[in-house]
């Protein structure tokens, strides 16, 4: 359930961010929801790796335990995607200026 709530306001605010800079809304959304999952998936094998190197014991930890502790990833990955495309969006973005004398935009 915990997961749903995240997908909705994840996409929500890729489409809102999309929608700001005038690009693909559903787009940006949907790739934003795969951005999270792809950092839980990450996270999952750090903690596959971390298991194999008998740095953590995962074969005793209750599976929703190790989902909740892959979720981290998935948030941080989702976190740095969203600020990067921010960034670039921003910087890109030409502010307009009107005419004082016509009062027409300049671009």
């Amino acid at each position: 359930m915990i997961g749903l709530v995240f997908i909705y306001f994840i996409g929500k605010a890729f489409y809102d961010l999309a929608e700001l800079h005038h690009k693909s809304k559903w787009g940006f959304g949907i790739l934003g929801v795969v951005s999270y999952y792809l950092g839980v998936v990450i996270g999952g094998v750090i903690l596959g790796v971390l298991s194999e190197l008998q740095v953590i014991a995962i074969d005793d930890i209750p599976e929703i335990v190790v989902g909740l502790m892959a979720l981290p990833m998935g948030i941080l990955l989702c976190w740095g995607f969203y600020k990067l495309l921010q960034k670039q969006w921003s910087k890109a973005a030409v502010p307009e200026t009107t005419d004082v004398l016509d009062g027409d935009l300049i671009k």
